[in-house]
């Protein structure tokens, strides 16, 4: 079953409480998304470990063939 942009903004949001977090159907089918995610916490991290710690917080929904998760582009920044 697919996931809601909602349900990917609460799990990254459980793991970045304070993020700016913007989240985009990117097909409107439900099932490839982008998301940015805007946080303090990735100040001196490069991009890789930006992006695996919001992978981390998707707690395996992309994982494998039968994932929730189909597809997320993903762009992740400290704030300016």
């Amino acid at each position: 079953m697919a996931m809601s942009a909602q349900e990917i903004e609460d799990l990254i949001r459980e793991a970045f409480p304070n993020a700016k977090i913007t989240i985009t159907d990117l097909a409107g089918d439900g099932n490839h998304f982008a998301a940015e995610v805007i946080d303090e916490s990735f100040r001196g991290m490069n991009r890789v470990q930006q992006q695996r710690a919001v992978y981390a917080a998707l707690k395996g929904k992309m994982d494998g063939p039968q994932g929730e998760l189909h597809a997320l582009a993903l762009t992740t920044r400290a704030p300016d």
